[in-house]
């Protein structure tokens, strides 16, 4: 008894835990600054708490009439239908289900190089093939429709990612447009927007109410702080939302994570302080760490270390846990989350002293 070839499958290398570096160094872990992973530094909604700890007794009933209200807010807030908002267990699940809904065996796929690796995972996972189409360097990692059009070749899905991950550089929507136009009607251009609330560009979704072909991804896990309830959502073109029903897993989106992201979406005073402190701490980065950094629209600031994973381990050593990327293909580099005052502070003067 064998599973099936994996063997074109890459395992997706996350950022290592607070507890985990604590007990492998015999610290603290309130000793450490913890900026790898594009967490929340301000750790969750105060309201979206309340609503855990006020639902916790109910886990028992299954989340039907709570996963339906949040598609209606979410819903009412993007100006889409309910039945366009597809919930899922992260925004990892909302991949999955636009490649469960979207793909046949033998399908390709367009990924950004670099960038978020479960693209490529889940499209193998349904049986799809992948392609890649570069961010370079050399451009200051660009994003344009020119690029993507020059590697395009039929794929069945696009993969878009604005504000980018690891490099925090975005597409312009006027961008994603042609994109969409420049593609086969059986192409979906899918916009990641995991970082959306981050930046001060427009979102795609307004491209729904005219387009079958796009698509936007979002999470609660950065700015709502949620990361560890796995709630996301794909928000899809209502010609064919009605898919949902039928590739969904049952109640996937659970009570606790529906009731909380319902209350995040209500706690306006929080996210404005997540956006202002994200704000600070990433010119904080860019003025002050001793090396060349790109402009990010997002919670985190890609740093030119020169070497990745000897700076990363060095910074963990003295208490401070960055993001080496070389697993993003970008060697040389560290991604620093936006922490604190406090914690990027420390961070940057950690990392200037390993400089």
């Amino acid at each position: 008894m064998h599973p099936r070839d994996l063997s074109d499958h890459v395992a997706y290398e996350a950022g290592r835990g607070v507890e985990e570096v604590a007990r492998e160094l015999g610290i603290d872990p309130d000793d450490l600054v913890k900026l790898s992973s594009n967490e929340n530094a301000l750790g969750p909604a105060p309201k979206a708490v309340e609503a855990i700890e006020s639902y916790a007794p109910s886990v028992h009933t299954y989340p039907k009439s709570s996963a339906a209200d949040l598609r209606e807010r979410l819903a009412e807030r993007h100006g889409v239908t309910p039945a366009q908002v597809w919930l899922a267990n992260g925004g990892d699940g909302a991949l999955d289900y636009l490649a469960r809904a979207l793909l046949r065996p033998g399908d390709d796929v367009l990924v950004p190089d670099p960038g978020f690796a479960y693209y490529a995972m889940s499209a193998r996972y349904h049986h799809g093939s992948v392609n890649e189409y570069p961010i370079r360097r050399a451009d200051d990692f660009e994003q344009s429709a020119e690029t993507v059009l020059e590697h395009y070749d039929g794929e069945r899905i696009l993969y878009l990612t604005s504000p980018h991950n690891p490099t925090g550089s975005e597409i312009d929507r006027a961008d994603v447009e042609a994109i969409a136009e420049g593609t086969d009607d059986e192409t979906l251009a899918l916009v990641d927007e995991a970082y959306i609330e981050f930046s001060e560009s427009p979102p795609a979704i307004d491209l729904l109410a005219e387009r079958e072909d796009v698509a936007v991804l979002r999470t609660f896990s950065k700015a709502y702080g949620l990361a560890g309830l796995r709630l996301g959502y794909a928000i899809v073109p209502e010609a064919w939302a009605d898919a949902y029903a039928r590739i969904n897993t049952p109640f996937a989106a659970s009570e606790i994570a529906c009731r909380a992201g319902l209350a995040a979406l209500d706690d306006d005073d929080f996210l404005e302080q997540t956006l202002e402190t994200a704000k600070w701490a990433r010119g904080y980065i860019r003025d002050t760490i001793e090396c060349p950094t790109w402009e990010s629209s997002g919670n985190f600031v890609l740093c030119d270390v020169g070497d990745g994973a000897e700076i990363a381990e060095a910074a963990q050593r003295k208490g401070v846990i960055v993001r080496d990327t070389t697993s993003f293909g970008l060697p040389g580099c560290v991604r620093v989350t936006c922490g604190t005052r406090q914690g990027t502070k420390r961070a940057v003067e950690v990392l200037n002293d390993l400089l």
